[in-house]
């Protein structure tokens, strides 16, 4: 299907994609433009899983400061080369982690980093609120899980729905910007200061 250079613009600066991806991905979705984003970060997602492995040498640490002072946050956002590092989209994205980090306050990076003993204390209290709410025993295994995940959605900032657009995780920003700088990107590690609070 001919798809008309107005559609391929328009998904360019929606996505942010190459123009002969999105130009592919609107042949693939037949010009719908809402299928060829799905299929832009069905690209992404491959593209990170290949580079997953690859070392992230290189990048930035990032600063953000907002509320007159108040708050400060310094994140490290790694990848490949410098060259990638220096890119505008790898800059505006470790931005982006710096202003959602002193908005939402993660605890951690990703699940992977939440410590053995913080999960199991988390699933007691999950268990034990599911219990007191008369469920099932049956069920309450499944229920802790489901709520795990909001758990994970509060404290694990790639889990995190951006502040800008609640419809995305931090982790999509990050498989779109995988896919589209084409090397490996790795959110390191995180610092929230904030006037007043214990460390």
């Amino acid at each position: 299907m001919a798809v008309s250079a107005a559609d391929v613009k328009a998904l360019r600066e929606k996505t942010g994609a190459g123009f002969m991806d999105c130009k592919a991905a609107l042949e693939e979705a037949g010009g719908d433009a809402e299928a060829a984003v799905a299929v832009l970060r069905k690209k992404g997602v491959a593209v990170a899983s290949k580079r997953a492995g690859r070392a992230t040498a290189e990048g930035v640490v990032a600063s953000y400061i907002h509320a007159g002072g108040r708050i400060g946050v310094l994140v490290e956002v790694d990848c490949e080369t410098d060259f990638v590092a220096r890119t505008p989209d790898f800059q505006e994205f470790a931005k982006s982690v710096a202003m959602q980090v002193a908005a939402e306050r993660p605890v951690w990076v990703s699940p992977d980093d939440v410590p053995a003993e913080a999960l199991e204390r988390e699933r007691e209290i999950l268990r034990d609120q599911a219990l007191r709410e008369g469920k099932p025993e049956r069920i309450v295994e499944k229920m802790v899980e489901g709520r795990l995940n909001k758990f994970y959605e509060e404290q694990c900032l790639l889990k995190q729905p951006y502040i800008r657009d609640e419809d995305r995780k931090i982790e999509d920003l990050l498989t779109e910007l995988i896919g589209k700088v084409g090397e490996n990107i790795v959110v390191r590690r995180f610092a929230r200061f904030a006037v007043g609070e214990e460390a």
